[in-house]
Parts: C-alpha cells; structure tokens; sequence
C-alpha cells in the first residue's frame, strides 16, 4: 500500500468494453463482457460412506476406489445445516444408494454421483456393466442424479498403482454418455469431468487431449486446486499472496486449454480446499482458512468459473464446514454471509494505491484484496442496484477506505468478520460486527445484523479481517436487472 488510505470509488456503467475511469474505482459488469449472468455459485460437497449393500456396484466414486465414496453437493449451506440430523434419522430404509438419496431429497441437495472408472477391463477399458446397472436401478426409482466418472484420474498410479491414459479416459467418457442415452430416464442427465488434479504439467496434457477427444460429451468441465501439501503447519503460509494467486495463474491455464477445443465450455472447480490430503488439522478447520476461501470465490467469479464445489460439508477430513456435533465453523459462516450479500454479476474494481506499476522483474502482490458484485437478488432487506464489496486484509495493520465519487453519500452496511477468543487465527468461532456467531439451536441460524455506517465514513479494516459492505440503494445500472 502507498498510503494508509485507500479511495474506492467511480461511476457504475453497464457498457461493455468502455472504461471511463474516475477517481479511484470504476466498477462495470465483468461477468457481461464474457457471459451474461456470469458469475460463481458455490456448492458444498458431503463425503458419505457406502456400504456394502449394493452388490453391482463394487466401488462407488474414484476419489478412494476401494473406499466407495459419493459426492453429495448441495447449493444451499443453511438448508442443508438445519435439516441434515433430521434428514439422516429419515433416510434409514433400503440399500445404501436408497439411503443416500433419500438423505439427499430430504435435505434439498443436488447428488452427483461419481462413477467408479478403475473397474477395468483386461484391454484397460472401462468396464460399465456394475455403472449400467445402477443407472437401471437408479432410473427405476426415478432418482434424479448427475454423473461423474473418476477423481483425479492424473493421479491414479501414485494412487492405487495403476494408470489411465488422456486418449483411454476420453473413449470411456463417451461410453458413459452413451449408456446415459441408453437408459430413457437419463437421457438428458447432466455429466461432468475429468475432474482432473491441479493444472501442472501431466494434468494439463490429460486435460487437453480430454478436451480434444471428449469435450463435448460433458456439460461443464471439471478440475481441483488445493493451495498446499496438506503436511504443513504453519499458519503464516495460509497468508502468503503469492499462494493465493496460484489460483489465478491455474484457471488461465485450465481456460486456455478448454477454449482452445470448446470455446464457451462451462469451467467448474471441481474441488477445492487449504491443502490437499484432506487439510492440516488446526489450520484448514480454523479462521486462517477464510482468506483462501474467500479468495478463491472472488478469483473465480472473476474469471468466469460458473461453479466451485467446496470439500466438505462434515465428516471428512479438516477442510470441513462443521464440526462432529454439526457445529459451523468459520468457513461455514463466511460462505453464509457470502451466499446471503453476494449475487452473481461480478464487477471490476479498480483502487487507487493498489494498481501501481511494479519495479522490474518484480509483480505486485497485494495483502489488501476487493472484490464487488451485484448485492444478491434474493436478499430482501436489499432494493436491486445494490452493490456488495468483500474485502480481504492480510496487513498486520488496521486499513482505512475511502468510497470515492458515486459510491461515497451512499449509506453502508458492515459484516465486518474476526476470529473469536484468544486463539487468534487459529480459531474455531468467528464474530461478526463483535457478536460471536452460534447456532440458536440445532434448526435455526441467528439473524445477521450488520452495522450501518453513515453517508462519507471512511470503513476501517483491522488487521487480519474479512468485510462485506452493502452499499445501499445506489440504484447501479448494471444490478438493476
């Protein structure tokens, strides 16, 4: 930062492509220069066991063959937190896929179903006879599910000790496709992949003769980042700007591939978490791991990813939602907040003393990082025009923004969010605007209330925060529809 202050400001124009800047900021709506309605919605993945009970289906999901796991990928946090412990008593009739659904409809979450793709056959294909028949027994009971065949099929030989070839996975993803049209019920239903790891060098080769051969057998292609090995354990390495935008630099890469076979391709983040290896306990569970994760959705709306699925709602791992009582934890909050204030039309900023131009051989990394979008539509405490700004401050240091030009006789509304207790970064609770957040009993959220702070105040960031600020009726031309 150049100075203490920061002025964030402009006017709000729905033209895309001119940009007529004024002091500070000019916030115009990205996602309508790439896609309309461009944005990110942000899914949430339950880990669940299967167990032996389906006979014809020896190893459900990829991600641990032996293990038998599905993802269960829910759009709605809340939904899915007040009606879950209800939704598991319910769900206790029939086989373990039944159970499973069951579980799933109660809850009101999407199930994508991740098809096992190393029962192979002795030419190394795929073999489907056990996926048919659950597609059959699926159909049969009018289960509505979307499919995926594999987890990180890059990493199968350091995995289980055996490989699947680009050229080999395409010709199977167009097998599934065709059993999928093969059973009436399925015909239509949604595939995804390859899901493959992060995007270093032999998962950008999959990825791209995938692309090639098989692009358009699936309806969005899929991919998985992780920020770090999940062996380390220090919770400075969670802060550090040049991690969060590995993220940035492995969606260009992911783009650049997918458009170069299937321009306008849906992208999605098909995983992602803190570190890989199921996190770092005490860290991948705690305060800290809001930066990354909110960096991760303002990166991605930004970029034009259209879905992020989040690792794990409970049960698996550290990079979980809730605890074993069910209990949010701080990222559970955060994606509340963010899912309550935040709509999917993304908006460009540009802050003065941010956008310097770095000396030589060197790129700016900055600690102080903000994000806008449209307010979302479907808050009704909020009028459309609404703007939402989150904003993320690493500095050890207080920081203070100014909302310059269109933006400053405008009243704001504050979720400023800080770790609760003495643990610092490695808490486990969070506050907003001072309160400490818990469940009022196991069904019910507490009402977030913000702080309103009146017309030209300068907001004030402490160390280490996370904020959202509603800028009330401002009336933006580009949030208004």
């Amino acid at each position: 930062m150049a100075r203490a202050q920061t002025r964030v400001g402009g006017a709000l124009r729905r033209l895309a492509g001119t940009k007529t800047y004024t002091r500070g900021v000019h916030l115009f709506p990205v996602g309508l220069r790439k896609r309309p309605g461009s944005g990110v919605r942000v899914i949430f993945m339950l880990m669940v066991w299967l167990g032996p009970r389906i006979a014809f289906q020896n190893k459900v999901a990829a991600e641990l063959s032996e293990a038998g796991l599905v993802w269960l990928k829910s759009a709605s946090p809340q939904e899915a937190m007040m009606r879950i412990s209800l939704c598991l008593e319910l769900a206790r009739e029939g086989g373990s896929l039944d159970k499973l659904y069951n579980f799933a409809e109660c809850a009101g979450l999407q199930l994508i179903l991740g098809l096992n793709a190393l029962h192979r056959n002795p030419d190394n294909s795929w073999n489907s006879s056990s996926s048919l028949s659950l597609l059959k027994y699926s159909a049969g009971k009018k289960y509505n599910i979307s499919w995926e065949l594999g987890n990180e099929p890059n990493a199968y030989r350091g995995m289980v000790g055996r490989s699947v070839n680009s050229s080999q996975l395409a010709q199977d993803y167009a097998v599934l496709r065709t059993l999928l049209q093969s059973v009436r019920y399925y015909h239509r239903a949604q595939l995804y992949g390859p899901n493959a790891g992060r995007p270093r060098k032999n998962a950008i080769l999959l990825l791209d003769t995938f692309m090639k051969s098989a692009g358009s057998a699936v309806d969005a292609v899929t991919w998985q980042h992780y920020y770090m090995d999940g062996r380390v354990k220090k919770v400075e390495d969670f802060l550090k700007t040049r991690l969060l935008d590995t993220l940035s630099e492995q969606i260009n890469k992911v783009f650049k591939v997918v458009n170069a076979h299937a321009p306008g391709k849906k992208v999605w983040l098909g995983g992602v978490g803190p570190a890989w290896a199921g996190g770092t306990n005490n860290l991948s569970d705690t305060y800290a791991a809001g930066f990354l994760w909110l960096n991760t959705l303002g990166m991605a709306a930004v970029q034009g990813i259209d879905v992020v699925l989040r690792h794990s709602l409970f049960d698996y791992g550290y990079t979980r939602l809730v605890d074993q009582h069910f209990s949010p934890l701080p990222d559970y909050w955060l994606s509340l907040v963010f899912k309550r204030l935040v709509g999917p039309r993304v908006l460009a900023v540009r802050v003065a003393g941010l956008q310097r131009k770095p000396r030589p051989g060197r790129v700016i990394r900055d600690k102080l990082r903000i994000y806008a979008h449209c307010t979302s539509f479907s808050n009704h405490n909020y009028v459309r025009g609404s703007i939402t700004i989150y904003i993320i401050n690493l500095h050890r240091s207080r920081k203070k923004i100014k909302l310059a030009g269109t933006l400053r006789n405008k009243t704001v509304h504050q979720y400023l969010l800080q770790p609760y207790g003495a643990d610092g970064l490695h808490a486990k609770y969070i506050q907003l605007n001072g309160e400490k957040l818990l469940m009022l009993d196991n069904g019910t959220l507490p009402e977030l209330k913000p702080v309103s702070l009146r017309a030209g105040r300068t907001v004030v960031m402490p160390p280490m925060s996370i904020g959202f600020y509603v800028i009330k009726n401002i009336n933006a031309y580009a949030c208004r529809r």
